[in-house]
């Protein structure tokens, strides 16, 4: 299970548990699943995608940010 918080300048967007979540990232889309090796990286304008653990899908329009995945927590900060 993935801890998946999307926060923007003024207020939380989303906070909760994901199988797996799909960002625009600058040299193309990737994906982060559970036990995902760590990363960093700036995000360009497109689409956050969100499966969560009850199989339904979420998705948030961003115009940039940037996204940090360790120990099974991502922390995403964006523009919208």
């Amino acid at each position: 299970m993935l801890k998946v918080s999307i926060l923007s300048p003024d207020k939380k967007i989303f906070e909760g548990n994901a199988n797996l979540v799909e960002v625009p990232g600058e040299k193309g889309r990737f994906q982060m699943l559970i036990n995902h090796a760590p990363i960093v990286s700036s995000l360009v304008k497109g689409f956050i995608r969100i499966i969560e653990n009850n199989n339904s899908e979420t998705k948030f329009e961003i115009e940039s940010g940037v996204v940090e995945c360790a120990n099974n927590e991502i922390i995403i900060l964006i523009e919208k």
